[in-house]
C-alpha cells in the first residue's frame, strides 16, 4: 500500500474516532444534575445513542467505505435540521453547528474519497 493511500484509509477512520470521542464528553454534564446512580446510568445512556449509533456506523464502515461516507454526511445534516427545528433556534447557533456536523462532513468526505481511490485502484489493476 503506497503512502498516500494508507493516508486516505487511516485519515477517516482516525477522525472519527476523535470525533466519536469528542461527542461522548457531552454526556459528562449529566453528572451535575443526577440523583441517585440509577439516574445517572439512564443519563450516560440517553446522551450517548448517538454515539452508540456512530460507533456502530464506524465499525461497518472500516470494511465498506460507502456506508460511512453516506453515515456521516446524513448525521451531520441531521444535526443541523434538528438544530433548525427546535423551539430555541437563533441564527447564530448556525455557526454553533460547525462544531458538531463540520467534523461529520469531513469523515463522511474522506470515507468517500477512499472509496473512490479504491475503485479506480480496482479498476486500474484489471486493466
Amino acid at each position: 500500500m503506497k503512502k498516500v493511500s494508507k493516508f486516505i484509509f487511516w485519515t477517516p477512520r482516525l477522525i472519527s474516532i476523535i470525533f466519536i470521542s469528542f461527542l461522548t464528553l457531552f454526556s459528562l454534564d449529566v453528572f451535575d444534575s443526577c440523583n441517585s446512580v440509577l439516574s445517572c446510568f439512564t443519563g450516560l445512556l440517553m446522551h450517548n445513542i448517538p454515539v452508540f449509533i456512530l460507533i456502530i456506523i464506524l465499525l461497518i464502515a472500516w470494511k465498506h467505505e460507502i456506508v460511512g461516507a453516506i453515515a456521516f454526511i446524513l448525521a451531520g445534516l441531521a444535526y443541523i435540521v434538528l438544530l433548525i427545528t427546535s423551539q430555541n433556534f437563533q441564527w447564530f447557533m448556525l455557526a454553533w453547528s460547525i462544531t458538531i456536523a463540520g467534523p461529520a462532513f469531513l469523515v463522511g468526505i474522506l470515507f468517500y474519497v477512499g472509496r473512490k481511490r479504491k475503485s479506480t485502484h480496482l479498476k486500474s489493476k484489471k486493466l
